[in-house]
């Protein structure tokens, strides 16, 4: 009887081994331990679908710059006290009806609940910001700086700019849009 309760217990003992040494197999997998992990090349920035979602002036940068992400939130007010650059060309993960990749970059200064309603709205300070990437915009809230627009097809979405918006190019001033919601409170013109 005894040999028996040892042989099931020791089988019982391989077993749990056995199955916490599989599922440890399957955490390692660095898509589950570091969704962001995906570095572009230097030269031609790679698919990029996760946001980053930040709260502090030194991941903000990095994920605006062209090693950063497609969807850049933040979680609070950021305040800097130089330039900034968006940078890069991004996909967002989805196709257009001709199944061709969909290029669009997003600072998103607000935060939503689960219905997509925006339940909080943040400033981004900062005295210039140039806008180098493509289909960019700044959605629901407000940033006070002056922005360089230089590529084409910026966007503002129910947001707000406490400053001028110069355009370098006038393919960057012709494809602007802003929706009825967003206000400029300076000028908007061509620089070069």
């Amino acid at each position: 009887m005894k040999i028996k309760i040892l042989l099931l217990t020791f089988i019982l003992m391989m077993s749990l081994f056995t199955g916490c040494a599989e599922d440890d197999d399957k955490d390692a997998t660095p898509e589950q331990t570091t969704p962001q992990q995906t570095t572009p090349p230097e030269t031609t920035p790679d698919v990029v679908t996760t946001a980053s979602i930040v709260d502090e002036n030194g991941a903000f940068e990095e994920a605006i710059s062209n090693n950063g992400t497609w969807l850049i939130a933040t979680i609070t007010d950021l305040t800097f006290d130089k330039e900034l650059v968006l940078d890069g060309e991004f996909k967002n993960g989805k196709k257009d009806d001709a199944g061709k990749d969909i290029i669009q970059r997003k600072i998103a200064l607000y935060a939503q609940d689960e219905n997509r309603k925006v339940t909080a709205r943040y400033t981004l300070t900062a005295p210039k910001l140039t806008v180098n990437s493509p289909n960019a915009r700044i959605q629901s809230g407000t940033f006070k700086g002056d922005l360089y627009v230089t590529a084409e097809n910026f966007q503002l979405v129910d947001a707000t700019v406490e400053g001028n918006i110069y355009f370098t190019t006038e393919e960057a001033q012709s494809t602007f849009t802003m929706d009825e919601t967003s206000k400029v409170s300076g000028s908007q013109e061509l620089q070069k």
